[in-house]
């Protein structure tokens, strides 16, 4: 059972959200060309999977960090501050390229998530950056099948049940109490809620 539970960490883990959401985006999205999906998707990609990989090894060589799923308080600074320059770039310099305004405002709410759980570092609490990213992909879904008029209620659903089975995950390996798994959760939610308004 550890070892399923470490599977489904791994599978959603914190890493993947961004360009998950991404690519879900233009799943979902009725207008969208080939030229401005490569244009998001690829350069994304480098920017919040491989350059983070690329400094998680180098601050695992330094001994800043122990494990990919930063289990003490001071080994998580690092990764965050890296996460929040990463996507300003995103914000400033990748997708302004290639305009998506429902996307722009994805990474807004997934920046201020990334931020207010570095101030809650900065107070102590241990935010789960699991159901935060989960909390921010189901509403940026539910808020995509409102806006573009699609029933996407199935994948709505079972986006749930895997909210729900990676908090047991994170409870089982015992990476998380109820409450930081609930505040990372209300965080990925409401920092996406907030700007619905800008672009529903």
């Amino acid at each position: 059972m550890r070892h399923f539970f470490n599977i489904v960490s791994y599978l959603f883990h914190p890493l993947f959200i961004p360009v998950g959401g991404t690519i879900l985006y233009f799943l979902v999205a009725p207008y969208s060309t080939l030229e401005i999906q490569s244009g998001n998707i690829l350069p994304i990609f480098i920017l919040t999977v491989i350059i983070p990989i690329i400094f998680f090894l180098i601050l695992k060589n330094l001994g800043v960090i122990h494990s990919i799923f930063l289990p003490t308080l001071q080994e998580r600074k690092y990764p965050l501050y890296i996460s929040c320059a990463l996507f300003l770039m995103i914000l400033y310099k990748v997708i302004p390229n290639n305009y998506v305004h429902e996307l722009f405002y994805f990474f807004i709410g997934l920046l201020t998530a990334t931020a207010t759980a570095l101030i809650l570092l900065f107070l102590k609490f241990k935010t789960s950056m699991h159901l935060l990213g989960m909390g921010s992909v189901l509403m940026f879904m539910i808020g995509l099948s409102i806006h573009f008029e699609v029933n996407i209620t199935l994948a709505i659903s079972i986006f749930t049940l895997c909210t729900g089975l990676v908090a047991t995950s994170r409870l089982y390996l015992q990476a998380h109490n109820k409450a930081e798994l609930l505040i990372g959760f209300l965080v990925g939610v409401c920092s996406q809620l907030i700007i619905l308004k800008y672009w529903l």
